[in-house]
């Protein structure tokens, strides 16, 4: 397995503790239960699904036009770049769990 130094220190900068394991729970089911492989492909996966559920908790206040355009158009971003991964995970399927997959997650929650 390997994934570049640049995505570990993305997580570490990006992401706050909890999203941090919001992400490592989303890595870990992905491995195990759709038997996507450990590489920078599931970083990129998790690390957007974790924005969309940072979207998920911003709510503007009595619905600010600008703020609500933002939310939408950046959801929709998110989305786009979630499935584009998630296709590209498909087609790198595993019939078994990746077994360098423990590594990426122990990677990430060093």
């Amino acid at each position: 397995m390997y994934v570049r130094k640049e995505l570990k220190e993305k997580f570490i900068r990006d992401l706050n503790p909890s999203e941090k394991l919001f992400f490592l729970k989303k890595a870990r089911e992905a491995i195990m239960l759709k038997g996507y492989p450990a590489c920078e492909d599931l970083f990129h996966y998790c690390y957007f699904l974790t924005l969309k559920e940072r979207f998920h908790g911003i709510s503007p206040q009595r619905g600010e036009g600008y703020l609500r355009f933002l939310l939408v158009e950046g959801t929709k971003d998110v989305e786009e770049a979630i499935k584009l991964y998630e296709e590209r995970l498909e087609k790198k399927k595993l019939p078994i769990p990746d077994t360098e997959g423990y590594k990426f997650i122990e990677y990430f929650s060093e």
